[in-house]
């Protein structure tokens, strides 16, 4: 339940500028209603909405402070599985950091058009212009897809999309070259960042195997692990604390928000039961610095 003598923050929030169905500006405005004092953009291998979210809550400083952290979504691949690396406190004003981030979407888009491509070949009248057109300032992702072939009568609902033609083992799936989650860390933390492993029950790689991620990561410099999520049960949030804690991170917490693109999900409170206050931001800034320090 949510409680009312802390601060709470977000640190795990989609916009229009990848798979969300809110805008950055919009954002803020609910993260306003809702009371939060901080929330982390972090669309998927893009900033592109940082700049946006910031002002809205500058314009909004009269009425409420609210923080806006610059964040990012990575996607890597570790063992096959699509494994998703947080990145807080990023420079998005950083030419440096956007070149790097341009290679991403470079392998983005060539996987695109390949499934663009195959779904022609299964009869679905699509091509890649048409999709960029219907989702201007995205990032293209495949809840894209599913979205503009519901729009178009090709399915009857986005899970079909995923079922018949774009899941990863359909026959429209292309696999996105993937940097592993080690290299999305050292880039995190090349720029000042902060590195956290996005809901680590997700990949469902057992205890050993995430146990083993966990350790692998937190030798590359990951700082910390979203133990506090939407989904998890109170005995899953207890493991995800006591797995953070055996190999020295901070917990995180992220609600996953994406708009109406998942359903009862809402910004800070996930399904009812999230609660993220804001002495675990504190935690994690706190923990990063003294990693660095430990580092040089």
């Amino acid at each position: 339940m949510m409680k009312t003598n802390s601060k709470i923050v977000d640190l795990h929030v989609h916009s229009t500028r990848s798979d969300g169905s809110m805008t950055p500006s919009g954002l803020v405005e609910y993260a306003i209603q809702k009371g939060l004092s901080a929330f982390a953009l972090t669309d998927h291998d893009t900033t592109a909405g940082v700049e946006e979210a910031i002002l809205a809550a500058k314009s909004n400083l009269s009425h409420h402070s609210l923080e806006v952290i610059p964040g990012i979504e990575l996607s890597t691949e570790y063992l096959g599985r699509d494994i998703h690396i947080l990145g807080l406190y990023l420079p998005y004003q950083n030419q440096a950091f956007q070149d790097r981030l341009s290679n991403f979407l470079d392998s983005r888009t060539s996987r695109n058009l390949k499934m663009c491509s195959l779904l022609m070949q299964q009869g679905i009248p699509i091509d890649y212009p048409s999709l960029q057109n219907t989702f201007p300032d995205s990032v293209i992702t495949r809840a894209h897809f599913a979205e503009y072939l519901l729009q178009k009568g090709q399915i009857k609902s986005r899970n079909e999309a995923f079922e018949r033609y774009i899941g990863d083992f359909g026959p429209c799936f292309v696999p996105r070259e993937k940097i592993t989650p080690a290299q999305a860390i050292s880039l995190i933390l090349e720029f000042g960042g902060i590195p956290i492993l996005a809901h680590p029950l997700l990949y469902s790689l057992g205890k050993e195997k995430l146990d083993a991620l966990v350790a692998l990561l937190a030798q590359s410099g990951l700082v910390g692990l979203e133990a506090v999520y939407s989904t998890y049960n109170p005995s899953e949030e207890r493991e995800m604390r006591a797995l953070a804690g055996k190999h020295n991170l901070a917990i995180s917490g992220g609600s996953d928000f994406h708009g109406t693109a998942k359903p009862g999900l809402d910004l800070a409170t996930g399904y009812g039961r999230l609660y993220i206050p804001d002495s675990i931001l504190e935690t994690l800034i706190t923990t990063s610095k003294q990693k660095r320090t430990n580092i040089s």
